[in-house]
């Protein structure tokens, strides 16, 4: 292991714990096509840019984003755009070669590996989650704990009791509600969903991520526990954005087709249940008419982030790791860095003043 990556996982054992993070896209199906789109090579450091000049954006602009993103403690922060780099800062002693971790915005990766495994016919979201784990994986009554599937774990309306967070034994997984009546932000069932993959495919998470996800377009990075409970995703920036670009092409990287259930593809990107308009299966949904976030049951009106797209859709993570896939824009924008003050799980107050900097630039 590198010697940085040590050092990083010792700094993340104490103090990051990573606990509790705490209308449908306009036509989510129609992502940039191929042909507009250009792709890094795999396994190469190679990535071409596109000045922001040359794509019409304003330049006296560029320092007062830069200046918000350093005083809000940012490590990296990328912009591309049609696949090419148009922006990519570190700062502090950040490199492009540092791993970070993704916190919350790596349930995407879950997410994705999760349709490929069933596009394999490994399983299918729809199943009991019970076929997958033992029986008694919970606290509750043999009845109530059928009742959850997959899909439940994917749009975060298993029922269970969100307030025991990253505790995955059964005396923690206790009855609040049936299955697909309460929507409520709880990272034990999201992180179980690997261990429904791993069994269903009878191989360990991460090798099957690796195999299936990971190399395929070329990402670095690792899977890693901080606190014994969770399983947390670590990489480059430049393998966050690699994830990003390959959705905005909807599932495609250079030519391979990565995931073909375009359905499940679909699925993912909109509303998956009744009671946050803002959630799909682990990305979050801007543009909608409503939407709630974690550690709370208060439903908030309007848009989750007002600045920002209304197609977009995002991976976020706490102390705010960001992912921004905006498929109208041929945008991809990622986020590293430590906490910018509000410490939340999703959407915070920096999201809207991030996104009122890029406008200015970027518009």
């Amino acid at each position: 292991m590198k010697t940085y990556d040590a050092i990083l996982f010792c700094f993340l054992f104490f103090c990051l714990g990573c606990s509790s993070e705490t209308d449908d896209n306009q036509n989510p199906e129609e992502e940039q096509t191929e042909t507009n789109l250009y792709f890094p090579p795999n396994e190469s450091a190679e990535w071409e840019n596109s000045s922001p000049a040359s794509l019409g954006w304003d330049g006296s602009q560029e320092e007062n984003l830069r200046e918000f993103l350093d005083q809000n403690d940012t490590k990296a922060f990328i912009i591309l755009k049609d696949g090419k780099i148009a922006v990519e800062w570190y700062f502090d002693d950040h490199t492009q070669n540092t791993s970070w971790y993704w916190a919350s915005a790596g349930k995407t990766l879950t997410a994705f590996t999760v349709g490929l495994a069933q596009e394999e016919n490994l399983l299918d979201i729809d199943d009991s989650t019970s076929s997958y784990l033992d029986a008694g994986w919970t606290s509750l009554s043999p009845e109530k704990e059928d009742l959850i599937t997959i899909k439940h774990q994917l749009n975060m309306t298993t029922g269970m009791d969100d307030t025991q967070g990253d505790c995955k034994d059964p005396e923690c997984l206790t009855y609040v509600a049936d299955a697909g009546t309460r929507w409520s932000y709880h990272n034990a069932p999201y992180t179980l969903l690997q261990d429904v993959v791993a069994n269903a495919a009878s191989q360990e998470w991460s090798a099957f991520f690796n195999t299936n996800l990971r190399d395929r377009i070329g990402m670095d990075g690792f899977w890693f526990s901080t606190n014994d409970l969770n399983n947390v995703f670590f990489s480059t920036a430049r393998s966050m954005a690699r994830f990003g670009l390959l959705n905005l092409n909807g599932g495609i990287w250079n030519g391979n087709t990565i995931l073909a259930d375009t359905d499940y593809f679909r699925d993912m990107k909109t509303t998956s249940q009744e009671l946050n308009p803002s959630y799909g299966y682990l990305w979050w949904l801007n543009g909608k008419d409503g939407y709630r976030l974690p550690q709370t049951q208060i439903p908030f009106n309007g848009s989750m982030i007002p600045n920002a797209p209304n197609d977009m859709y995002s991976g976020l993570g706490k102390n705010d790791q960001k992912l921004y896939v905006c498929p109208g824009d041929g945008i991809v924008i990622v986020r590293m860095g430590n906490d910018s003050g509000e410490g939340l799980a999703a959407a915070s107050s920096f999201d809207n003043q991030l996104w009122e900097y890029i406008n200015a630039y970027i518009n």
